[in-house]
Formats: structure tokens, C-alpha cells, sequence
């Protein structure tokens, strides 16, 4: 997805944005970026990230990077942030999103007098480069980024850096977040709430849908206000998110716990589940799923596989397959004593294609365990998503959903109907139920569940209407 941070400052700012943008690492594994202004005007350093961690990339460079304002970025995709210079001067540029009409908004800047982009190695152009050139095509920056948040589908938040201080945009709809936050001589902008916590700021405000605010060192000035309509991303609280962010005024940890509960909640009469001796979360973002669903249930929580995490990125992030498989064997390690002969209650965030957890549960098999009731943090994920960058290299047959249920309905993927996604989508239709058991059938699991979203929602505890769904039930 990525993750930016900016910091506007009465010093030097390049220990905060160091720290600060580190703490995103989280969101990408790709690439990471930091851009200073300063008395040398903007210097920037672009390093790949896939097999060592930012701080390693960055921290020669410390003393060469001076400045009291600064951009920096961690991205699952196009290098950032980039330094324009353009009819509105000098500024540097980051963004997080997904835009879907890119070729379309390329041919417009064409027909318009734009000449060229830059080419990348794989011949596409940079998402931010883009962004840019749209922004520089208001009479202000302001004006500007108003341009981008009208014209861009899919969803786009943003830092922009100039000389006269930062501008920060969240996406028009709120798909990702932004944060204000601020200490005695300096103000920050960041994708995390949590990520300026340990270098001294505390949260001023969260930027609402649309909102864009101009930042100096000693005041957040709103050009302009936010809209009405939010349709903030569900699996920020269910997956993406750190367990320390908190997002709308909601923590991802305590939401986590909360909706293991209600899971459990659910579980309660299953007599599948009368001698089960523990409940365990796929390590990370299984975890404080699983341990609100041992508290409410009062199983035991343990944990069968430890993961090892100093040198494996996310696996989620890599490109191939293959690799995505190897790494999340790799990175678990069994504990021989907790696994033999024992039954689980087994709690992951999400399934998506089902092939790295069906790899997990054999694994526990190999190693002694009796059975797998495998529970699902959230409901089953029909459409990939269009407006973040979580399932860009899945499209809808990779899922393990889609393929199920044209199996099921003995039909192409073609013929795939909305109407027939919805019956599926439904926790309490007969087809629904088919398709989760035949899932559980083919992964190898003793039984398996998914989270209803209505419990999702519930446990995130914000007004239905201002949460994006679309993964789950296709609502736009």
C-alpha cells in the first residue's frame, strides 16, 4: 500500500523523518524515499528495500541530508518521493493510492501540450510523476491537488513539499489515512498515528475526506475543508493496519480483540469445537484476532509457530508466488511441545488465494498437531480491490473465492454475475455455506469459518456508511 510522513520544522528535521518514516515500513517493502529542503535547497535519496530494512539504506546518509522540512516515503511500488520543478516552482512529491484511469489522464495531458514522462525499467510510467504533472496544471499548488482528488479514480492521499512549508491531502473518499501531529517546534503529517509518537509529537487531528491543510513549523492552516462522504478501508483495522495505529479515533489492536471475540461469540454451540486444548493466530496480524477470540471462548491461547521475523519481509508484497510461499514456510517456526497431538482453534486475519495458510495448517499437521478449525478474521474476500494496492497482483480468479464458486455454479469466470457474487457474499444462504465448506476441503482444514462482516463492523465501531467493504461485498 505505502506509507508517507512529512515534517516542517524550526530545526533540523532529519533525525524525526529518518525515525518517522521507518516506522512505515510496515506498508511496503519495496522502496524507500526521503527528500530534505534546506539551505542547499531539496536533496533526496531513493533506495530498494526488498531485502534490507530502510534504516540500513538510509543511515550513511544521515549526515549528507540536512534541512528543516522533509518528505519521506516507504512504497510497495514507483519510486518517491520525486523533486519537480515546475510552473509553480520547486517542490518534492509523494503519494499513496491506486489510480485506475491512468492511461486516460495520460492521453488528456497529452492533448493538452504535455510532451513527454519518464519511463521506469517495466516501460510504465511513475503513479507520482503523474500526479505531479496534474498538479502542476492548476494556477496553484492548492488548486492543483483539487484538480487531482476530481479527476483521479481510485483514491490518492499526498504530501507536497515547497519551499513555503507542506501541503497534506488525504483521499477525497478517506480510503487512507492522515494525521496531524505536533511538538513544541515542529509539525508532522503521517500515513500512521503511532509513527511520531517516539520521536516527540503528539496527535493534533486526523485529516477528514477531501480535507487538505498547508503545514508550517507553528501552524495548520485548512485551504481545504473536508467532505461529507468517507468510505475509509475496512482492512486497515483488520490487516494492514499496525496494531498500535488508530484510525477515526479506533485502535487496530483493540479492534482486533474485539472482533476475535465476536468470532468466538459465534463458535460458542459448535460441538466440533468441545475439546479443542488451544486457540492460536497466524502470526502477525492473527494474533490479537486469536487473543480476543481465547478470551471471550476461555480456550487457552498459545502459540504453536513463532515467527521469525529479522530477516523475512511480508510475504504478501513479493510479486511471485513461489516466493511468497517459501517465505511464509521459512519465516515460521514450530514449537514441537504445544503442536503434538493437540487441537487448534487456528485465527488468521484473512484468507486470499488460501495457499501460504493451507502451507501453515500442513505444517502444524507435519509436526504432530490432531486437527485445524480454521476461523477467519474477516468474511471471504469476492472482488479485488480497486482502490488500494494490497491485491494488485490479484485479480479475481486468483482468489480462492472466485474459483470455488465457478466450480460450484459449474461456470466460467465470464459468467460470473453480481447477482451471484451476492448470494456468496451472504453469511446466511445456503450457497455461502457450500462455498466456505468446500474451501475447507480443499486447504485440508478440520473445519473452517469466516467472520460475518455486520461482526466486522461491529467491531470497528464506525458508522457502517463511512467504511469501504467493496473486498467483501462489492459496494462501492
Amino acid at each position: 500500500m505505502g506509507g508517507l510522513l512529512g515534517i516542517v520544522s524550526g530545526g533540523d528535521c532529519v533525525e524525526d523523518l529518518y525515525f518517522g518514516t521507518d516506522y512505515h515500513s510496515h506498508l511496503g517493502t519495496k522502496r524507500g524515499g526521503l527528500c530534505v529542503y534546506g539551505k542547499a535547497g531539496f536533496k533526496r535519496s531513493i533506495h530498494n528495500i526488498e531485502n534490507a530494512p530502510f534504516r540500513t539504506k538510509f543511515a550513511a546518509e544521515m549526515e549528507e541530508l540536512q534541512g528543516n522540512m522533509g518528505i519521506g516515503s516507504i512504497s510497495d511500488g514507483d519510486p518517491q518521493p520525486l523533486t519537480v520543478f515546475s510552473r509553480l516552482g520547486e517542490y518534492a512529491i509523494g503519494t499513496v493510492g491506486r489510480i485506475n484511469n491512468k492511461e486516460e489522464l495520460i492521453k488528456e495531458l497529452f492533448s493538452k501540450g504535455s510532451m513527454q514522462f519518464m519511463a521506469m525499467n517495466d516501460g510504465e510510467i511513475n503513479n507520482t510523476e503523474l500526479v505531479a504533472m496534474l498538479v502542476s496544471c492548476g494556477d496553484t499548488i492548492l488548486e492543483g491537488i483539487q484538480k487531482v482528488q476530481d479527476q483521479v479514480q481510485g483514491s490518492l492521499t499526498l504530501l507536497i513539499l515547497t519551499k513555503e512549508g507542506l501541503y497534506a491531502a488525504r483521499d477525497k473518499m478517506g480510503r487512507t489515512p492522515m494525521i496531524i501531529g505536533k511538538k513544541d517546534d515542529a509539525i508532522c503529517a503521517a500515513s500512521e498515528s503511532f509513527a511520531f509518537i517516539n520521536i516527540g509529537y503528539n496527535k493534533v487531528k486526523e485529516l477528514g475526506p477531501g480535507e487538505i491543510v498547508l503545514l508550517t513549523k507553528d501552524s495548520v492552516q485548512t485551504l481545504s475543508d473536508p467532505r461529507e462522504e468517507m468510505r475509509i478501508c475496512t482492512f486497515l483495522w483488520s490487516y494492514f493496519g499496525y496494531t498500535t495505529s488508530t484510525y477515526e479515533g479506533v485502535n487496530v489492536e483493540a479492534m482486533r480483540c474485539r472482533n476475535g471475540g465476536l468470532l468466538a461469540n459465534r463458535d460458542q454451540r459448535d460441538p466440533l469445537l468441545v475439546d479443542v486444548d488451544y486457540v492460536a493466530g497466524v502470526p502477525d496480524s492473527g494474533v490479537a484476532h486469536a487473543l480476543g477470540y481465547a478470551n471471550h471462548s476461555r480456550i487457552p491461547y498459545s502459540r504453536p509457530l513463532i515467527k521469525y521475523t529479522p530477516t523475512w519481509p511480508r510475504s504478501f508484497m513479493l510479486q511471485k508466488q513461489k516466493s511468497r510461499e517459501l517465505i511464509a514456510r521459512m519465516k515460521l517456526i514450530p514449537v514441537f511441545e504445544i503442536i503434538d497431538g493437540k487441537k487448534f482453534v487456528l485465527v488468521d486475519d484473512s484468507i486470499v488465494r488460501g495457499t501460504q495458510l493451507s502451507e501453515t495448517v500442513r505444517y502444524l499437521y507435519d509436526n504432530g498437531a490432531k486437527d485445524i478449525h480454521v476461523r477467519s478474521a474477516c468474511p471471504p474476500i469476492l472482488y479485488g480491490c480497486k482502490y488500494l494496492n494490497f491485491s494488485r497482483s490479484v485479480n479475481d480468479m486468483e482468489l480462492i473465492t472466485r474459483r470455488t464458486l465457478c466450480e460450484l455454479e459449474n461456470i466460467r469466470p465470464e459468467q460470473v454475475t453480481r447477482e451471484i457474487l451476492e448470494e456468496y457474499a451472504n453469511s446466511h444462504t445456503e450457497k455461502h455455506q457450500q462455498m466456505v465448506a468446500s474451501i475447507g476441503a480443499r486447504l485440508g482444514f478440520t473445519s473452517l469459518k469466516f467472520q460475518y462482516l455486520e461482526d466486522v463492523m461491529k467491531a470497528v465501531g464506525v458508522d457502517s456508511c463511512k467504511l469501504c467493504t467493496y473486498c467483501w461485498d462489492g459496494r462501492e
